[in-house]
């Protein structure tokens, strides 16, 4: 076909009059026939009101760590061991598919001590002993709860609001209203570390960090743990900076040229991501090079934060990209899925995160970074209190619990050194202050200045949001 004669046929209603609009009749287009023939809402800019914080860290625990075993502690059960779940505290709920079919459901009290820290008074497990230390920073809501009672479509929820698959990521949504920080760096990262405990765990996939419906100029840009963080990082062999130039330019001409052409957004988008590589190659070395920190820096995240990949080490990483203004950075840790022996595997978990998880905390505050910089700490479920497989006095496991679980906060815009909500004594249901996912999205958006009902995008009709249609500030939290 003619490719102008194509170029016709490919320019659809929308492109033609949001062509026309940016032109001389915009003000009789718009008179006309409003702002719904486009596909963003236009509504005010954000953010809506004076922001608490500026970037986000969300250390995503993948594979649901346990409540119980961590930060819910539950005495009363240690008198019930081996004793069957009264049906009155389960209520019918659903079970998993891996436990549906158990004849019975034995309590299994946590193996592990438990004190109180701080002036606060936070009770944490002995497994993870450096977060208990700065547990006065602290804002632990212990009566989270979701809706998905499986791993994709639960880490899927709380990445994108929806259990179904192609909605932006919380990212992407923070992208696309508040815009980049630094222009040479992305606005949202995301990395991803490999548990000891339970090495390979639940897959992570990279719909996670993308943009959904919104242009993909607001998707994560993974850093790698092996190689260059970045692939094509480098010129090619023969190429040098100044013919490097020369070609982006020719290229970014021959794009613009084509955008006049059909109007397509994604074209636009793709010529600012090639000049975004280009600053890249240049920011990114500065910034994954590590020689600049002290020999204390690492000893502090422990010791195996000089290994490129690990979860230490990304931490380290993550400190150094919100120095440089990155709006939003996600660390993905895999291996908290423990269906069996799950004391020895939880051990390797706490071993890859408690001490460099403290640590980023700290190294944050004496950097004057967390005063306005929220970190968040949490996985997609909690775990259940009865045992999934044998259970002995030392051994156990834990099925998937979606009615109430643990997660902490920590810096801007939280109260620092509180509980918020309960659980009852089997930790199976919320007895007080139940936050769903869409809360938790809604108090987020709110510390960056974000109203999240205005926070929009109209795609196919009709104006999505990350919160959907749901979402209540969780006031008992916020600073």
């Amino acid at each position: 076909m003619d490719p102008l004669l194509e170029s016709r046929y490919l320019m659809n209603r929308r492109q033609f009059f949001g062509r026309a609009a940016n032109g001389i009749g915009s003000a009789a287009l718009a008179s006309l026939l409003g702002k719904d023939l486009l596909g963003a809402d236009t509504s005010s800019a954000f953010p809506n009101f004076t922001a608490k914080a500026k970037r986000v860290i969300y250390l995503f625990q993948s594979g649901a760590p346990s409540q119980l075993d961590l930060f819910d502690w539950k005495p009363e059960m240690a008198n019930r061991f081996d004793q069957d779940l009264p049906d009155s505290v389960r209520q019918g709920q659903r079970l998993t598919g891996m436990t549906s079919g158990q004849k019975r459901f034995p309590v299994a009290p946590t193996i592990f001590n438990f004190k109180q820290h701080g002036s606060s008074g936070a009770w944490v497990s002995e497994l993870m002993p450096n977060v208990a230390r700065v547990s006065d920073k602290l804002c632990f809501i212990k009566s989270m709860y979701t809706e998905a009672i499986n791993h994709d479509p639960a880490i899927t929820f709380f990445q994108t609001g929806s259990q179904i698959a192609g909605r932006p990521s919380i990212g992407s949504w923070l992208s696309y209203g508040l815009g980049s920080m630094n222009e040479d760096l992305p606005t949202f990262v995301s990395m991803i570390s490999t548990g000891t405990g339970r090495p390979g765990g639940q897959p992570l996939y990279d719909r996670l960090w993308g943009s959904g419906f919104l242009p993909t100029t607001h998707q994560g840009v993974k850093f790698r743990g092996v190689g260059d963080p970045v692939l094509y990082l480098n010129d090619p062999h023969g190429v040098n900076r100044p013919m490097r130039r020369r070609m982006l330019d020719d290229l970014n001409a021959i794009n613009q040229k084509r955008y006049e052409e059909v109007g397509d957004p994604e074209i636009s988008t793709r010529i600012s991501q090639y000049e975004l590589a280009y600053r890249m190659q240049t920011s990114v070395p500065g910034l994954t090079d590590m020689a600049d920190e002290s020999d204390r820096t690492f000893d502090a995240y422990g010791p195996e934060s000089r290994n490129k990949g690990s979860y230490a080490h990304n931490c380290i990483l993550a400190r150094r990209l919100v120095e440089r203004d990155v709006r939003f950075v996600q660390l993905f840790h895999m291996g908290w899925d423990q269906h069996k022996t799950l004391p020895k595997q939880i051990k390797g978990q706490c071993y890859d995160t408690d001490q460099a998880t403290a640590a980023l905390i700290e190294d944050l505050e004496q950097r004057g970074l967390l005063e306005d910089t929220l970190v968040v700490w949490g996985g997609e479920f909690g775990r259940t209190i009865y045992s999934q497989g044998a259970l002995t006095e030392v051994d156990y496991g834990r099925d998937h619990h979606p009615r109430c679980f643990t997660i902490f906060m920590a810096g801007a815009g939280v109260k620092p050194g509180i509980s918020y909500g309960a659980t009852d004594d089997y930790c199976y249901n919320i007895t007080q202050d139940p936050v769903h996912v869409h809360d938790l999205h809604a108090t987020m958006l709110n510390i960056l200045g974000i109203d999240h009902e205005r926070l929009t995008y109209k795609f196919q009709g009709r104006r999505f949001r990350l919160t959907d249609v749901h979402g209540r500030l969780v006031k008992g939290i916020m600073a």
